[in-house]
């Protein structure tokens, strides 16, 4: 990639990443707040990896406040993953239509995120890793969070190409 950014020390650049994507266990605190709720927080998510891609995060069913969540009748395809389900979060009056998705018979290459949820960061109030506030992706399409030790440019950005 012609712009790629050079990763200083500690950080990753998304165009080391592979394709077909890599799912990794997280073993940093996930927070997510919406309507001034903490919906989910989790020590146990898992995230994936691909190229151009700042990384997804997939929350356990378990760590996340499920109520808020109502099933949505949208569904996509991932080539990798599979048939997407998607969710509405609704808390007190704030609601977002198909904020969250999860993945209910995942490919046996990523069977370890079944039912596992994975949320846009744009709608909700605020979307932490370890502490700090993630910028979600571009492109209001795709759901990668970035933080200050990931670096780009990223898919969806402006001047960045699709495959």
């Amino acid at each position: 990639m012609q712009n790629r950014i050079p990763p200083q020390p500690g950080q990753e650049s998304v165009w080391d990443y592979p394709r077909p994507p890599r799912l990794e266990d997280v073993n940093k605190r996930i927070q997510i707040v919406f309507n001034d709720v903490t919906i989910a927080d989790t020590m146990r998510a898992k995230r994936v990896l691909e190229t151009s891609h700042p990384p997804v995060y997939y929350l356990p069913p378990e760590d996340i406040q499920m109520e808020y969540l109502i099933a949505s009748p949208r569904s996509t395809y991932c080539e990798w993953k599979g048939q997407g389900a998607y969710y509405t979060v609704a808390v007190g009056d704030k609601r977002a239509e198909n904020v969250a998705w999860y993945y209910p018979q995942p490919t046996p290459a990523f069977a370890s995120i079944k039912d596992y949820v994975a949320f846009y960061a744009a709608p909700m109030d605020a979307c932490y890793v370890d502490g700090e506030l993630v910028e979600p992706q571009p492109g209001n399409f795709y759901g990668g969070w970035i933080t200050k030790d990931i670096v780009g440019p990223f898919k969806g950005s402006a001047g960045t190409w699709g495959w």
